[in-house]
């Protein structure tokens, strides 16, 4: 299978301020991965790293998306990057950083031809100018990825360049961890009219891994396309990673979570992955990291 260039993306740029003068840590993300042992427990045969772009919680002109042009910016060079990587021949693993990176990802991918989508994440990231209040305040892209990636919301995020409509369509779409949409108060119900295909927390503790990936797997043979794989951390419960801006309970066993994304980063059709949100101020220990960059290399074990 194609070796690993690893791709570190800091970016802390789709994230809100949980108080007054708060920047979000997750721009810390991979360099305290790699100071746990990421690269050694990985050996990828390269590696690239991103620059970090300054946050920021004041508007801008012309969008109501908090760092909007800087995201964009950022996300152009990811797609260059992960353009560049599946040309080498080899397969992007990018470790952020906020959600938003995923949008940099399958721009990049896209390049290449269609894609499908595996979002695994404890949160349906659907937030979008048809479900809320744009004038309200500033919006977080990184609680939007999902949204943005399948054409909905501001073209700064939905229109990149040389691709023709939405990134990912609908009925390409695996939907797998959220943990709100039962809620009598979900904030974002539309996502459940859509075309994606959901397996939410519940009842991927109900079907187990082997479940899951059946499920799963029917979707994607239905267009035969590459897909990308997205894990957000978050995906697993708060008592388990609580290093994440928005923890919640339940998530789904990290036993399953190994099994199941571990098939699909096996999976000839994958065509690359990220992970997301981890946030070492919230990890001062560094247990956290040690915990991640194990998981990680358990997951792409499977990959020989």
């Amino acid at each position: 299978m194609p070796e690993i260039c690893l791709i570190r993306a800091p970016s802390n740029l789709g994230l809100r301020p949980l108080k007054p003068g708060h920047v979000p840590g997750t721009w810390r993300g991979p360099q305290a991965l790699t100071e746990a042992g990421l690269v050694e427990a990985l050996k990828p045969k390269s590696t690239v790293d991103l620059k970090r772009l300054a946050y920021s919680t004041e508007e801008q002109p012309g969008t109501r998306l908090r760092n909007g042009p800087a995201i964009r910016r950022f996300n152009l060079e990811l797609a260059d990057i992960v353009e560049k990587t599946v040309g080498r021949g080899e397969f992007p693993l990018i470790v952020g950083g906020d959600c938003s990176i995923l949008l940099g990802a399958l721009a990049g991918r896209r390049r290449s031809g269609p894609l499908s989508l595996v979002h695994v994440d404890g949160h349906s990231d659907f937030r979008h100018p048809g479900n809320y209040d744009m004038n309200a305040g500033l919006a977080s892209a990184a609680g939007m990825d999902l949204a943005l990636a399948t054409g909905r919301g501001e073209a700064l995020l939905t229109e990149w360049p040389g691709i023709a409509g939405q990134l990912v369509p609908d009925g390409r779409v695996v939907q797998i961890g959220e943990r709100e949409g039962r809620d009598p108060d979900f904030a974002w119900p539309d996502v459940n009219d859509t075309d994606f295909t959901r397996i939410d927390v519940f009842a991927a503790r109900e079907l187990g891994a082997a479940g899951v990936l059946e499920r799963t797997r029917k979707a994607l043979d239905k267009a035969g396309w590459p897909f990308w794989l997205h894990f957000d951390i978050d995906a697993l419960d708060q008592t388990v990673m609580p290093a994440v801006d928005s923890p919640g309970s339940p998530g789904i066993d990290p036993g399953d979570l190994v099994e199941i994304l571990g098939a699909l980063a096996a999976d000839p059709r994958c065509a690359g992955m990220d992970m997301t949100i981890f946030d070492p101020d919230l990890d001062p220990d560094g247990q956290l990291a040690s915990f991640l960059v194990d998981f990680l290399a358990k997951v792409l074990a499977s990959r020989g």
